[in-house]
């Protein structure tokens, strides 16, 4: 008896878990679906690996979302608004190659991976992009959150 006890007591234990997820303060998550038709002019960039484009619409995102092809038929897509404060005038980020910044305080991204790649060692908090779920089929990239 003393043993099963045990053996629950191990399990119960190594099932807690303290990973949290740190949820962005500045940004909200917004529900939405978007289809990015890939026989569309707009859309035709992400044909080739390592293209980038930059979709702009009240409905999808907080500012827009930028969407990359990885390479292998594999897609990633962002928030376009730097996640490191409010969106405000100048927080929908521009598009240089494969990598965002943000005009307010010149934060770059990698959009293969969504890291900041010029987080500032003062102590404070900084957020990587707010990644999106996106799925690629019938030469369509659906993003969705």
């Amino acid at each position: 008896m003393s043993r099963t006890l045990g053996i629950f007591l191990m399990l119960l234990l190594f099932s807690c878990s303290s990973n949290r997820t740190n949820r962005n303060p500045f940004l909200q998550e917004i529900g939405f679906r978007f289809d990015a038709n890939l026989n569309l002019p707009l859309y035709s960039p992400l044909t080739n690996t390592g293209s980038v484009v930059l979709v702009t619409s009240e409905s999808i995102g907080t500012r827009g979302v930028f969407i990359i092809n990885t390479g292998f038929n594999q897609f990633r897509a962002f928030e376009a608004s730097c996640p490191n404060h409010a969106p405000n005038n100048c927080s929908t980020m521009v598009l240089d190659g494969q990598v965002a910044t943000c005009s307010c305080e010149g934060y770059q991204y990698s959009l293969f991976t969504g890291q900041q790649l010029n987080r500032p060692d003062d102590g404070n908090r900084y957020y990587d992009m707010l990644e999106y779920r996106a799925t690629f089929g019938g030469n369509i990239v659906s993003v969705s959150n």
